[in-house]
């Protein structure tokens, strides 16, 4: 049975799952430290996670998450920029790090005689990265790069415009990971220190790792390393609780929209051939219940070249060489878009079907074939993802930060098996009355 992940015990050490070596423990400091011991591999991915993303940011401050990931590569007390580079590197492992709008993720992958050097590393990264003027304006120079990348790719454009505006453009959680150019080229030095002085703490931590390790061990080596960049652990200390202060979104169907190509299209005109269009709204949060429900909507939807949209936009009709639909979740919101990319002139048409199917799939329903196809895509890919440690790695850290309650990979496949018909049509008349967004970055038609 799924287990709630305790907070208020300091003294928490839990076998989470004996059948696959899954153990949680809350170490001194409120640190939590997740593991999955795998002696058929000879490697381990460990991951330190911060409950910290761009939604946590002042809009004056927009970006200095994304700032703060990267000066961590860029030396410590210990350590120089190429000392980090190199660390991994001559033992033939990779590191990096993630920013995203809930969470940053600093992580490494190497071979299980090698974790000591990994987790070392990785600790003096976090907690005595030297964060210096001079590194920023470097490393500032990537970063406006980065955005100008965004910026030349017509999807990614469009996308996150897609998702401002359905987010709410005013939220932090609407705002782009990144920032942009002008909130960046704003950061002092002092900001970026008064970041990470208010967010990377021991109770925030979250560190998970997945391969031929010991967790006793690896607790030992957390402790060491956090202690050395300067972390007071605190015996019986207790992991920080993450409050949220601006919700965005929430369940869908709060506005309905009967013609969908008849909403005002957000219009950013580039240089190309072809119209890039995102249709959609608000959907559902990722603790939802409904989230199975969703996956396998999803799918029949628009998740391969057996869904209705590849075959009725692409196959049958031709308008579109891709075609798809997606979905994200977020602790107290979501939303789902679907997405096609063809000649201006076709773009009416185009939006019409897209809209017309998920209407149909509302009305109608799916059949048993369009679910067994989608459970089965579904479960295989979700097994075959974590066939290694770096997946199960990640799938540790976002049961801690984002749904709060283990569940084994057969408990999780068996949820998804048992959603039938009736969970999908309900789910998809509520998401047909719920288009509130259309974007379309292209020519001038």
């Amino acid at each position: 049975m799924p287990s709630d992940l305790a907070f208020d015990d300091p003294a928490s050490d839990v076998m989470l799952d004996a059948a696959t070596g899954v153990r949680r423990s809350i170490l001194p400091g409120g640190v939590r430290l997740l593991t999955q011991t795998d002696p058929s591999v000879r490697s381990a991915t460990i991951g330190l996670w911060l409950p910290v993303g761009s939604r946590d940011e002042l809009p004056q401050h927009a970006g200095s998450t994304h700032v703060l990931e990267h000066l961590m590569f860029k030396g410590t007390h210990r350590r120089s920029a190429m000392d980090i580079a190199t660390a991994f590197d001559e033992v033939g492992g990779d590191s990096n790090a993630i920013t995203a709008k809930e969470h940053t993720l600093y992580f490494g992958r190497v071979r299980s005689a090698d974790v000591p050097r990994a987790v070392d590393v990785l600790t003096d990264m976090i907690t005595a990265s030297r964060l210096e003027e001079e590194a920023l304006a470097t490393e500032r120079e990537v970063i406006l790069e980065e955005l100008a990348m965004a910026e030349d790719d017509p999807t990614d454009i469009g996308y996150e415009t897609f998702l401002a505006d359905v987010l709410g453009p005013d939220t932090a959680i609407g705002r782009p990971v990144g920032g942009t150019a002008e909130s960046v080229n704003a950061l002092s030095i002092e900001d970026v220190r008064a970041h990470w002085a208010e967010h990377y703490r021991p109770g925030n931590l979250v560190v998970t790792a997945v391969g031929d390790i010991d967790h006793d061990e690896l607790a030992e080596l957390v402790q060491a390393g956090l202690r050395r960049g300067g972390w007071r652990l605190e015996p019986g200390a207790l992991p920080a609780r993450r409050l949220r202060t601006d919700a965005a979104g929430g369940e869908s169907g709060g506005g309905v929209v009967a013609n969908v190509a008849g909403i005002d299209p957000h219009r950013l005109l580039r240089p190309a051939e072809q119209n890039h269009i995102y249709l959609g709204g608000q959907g559902i949060p990722a603790v939802s219940e409904e989230r199975h429900a969703m996956s396998v909507l999803m799918s029949i939807l628009g998740g391969g070249m057996s869904s209705r949209l590849f075959q009725n936009i692409r196959e049958q009709r031709g308008l579109a060489y891709s075609v798809y639909s997606f979905s994200s979740g977020y602790r107290d919101a979501g939303l789902f878009g679907l997405y096609a990319a063809c000649r201006p002139g076709r773009t009416t048409e185009v939006v019409e079907l897209l809209g017309a199917e998920l209407a149909r799939m509302g009305e109608q329903g799916v059949d048993e074939d369009e679910l067994a196809r989608a459970r089965g895509q579904i479960t295989g890919s979700f097994a075959l993802g974590l066939e290694d440690t770096s997946s199960r790695m990640g799938r540790l850290g976002t049961i801690e930060l984002v749904h709060g309650t283990y569940s084994s990979v057969d408990e999780t496949l068996e949820k998804i098996g048992r959603v039938d018909a009736a969970a999908v049509r309900d789910l998809a008349a509520r998401l047909s009355t719920s288009f509130s967004t259309r974007v379309e970055v292209g020519p001038e038609s």
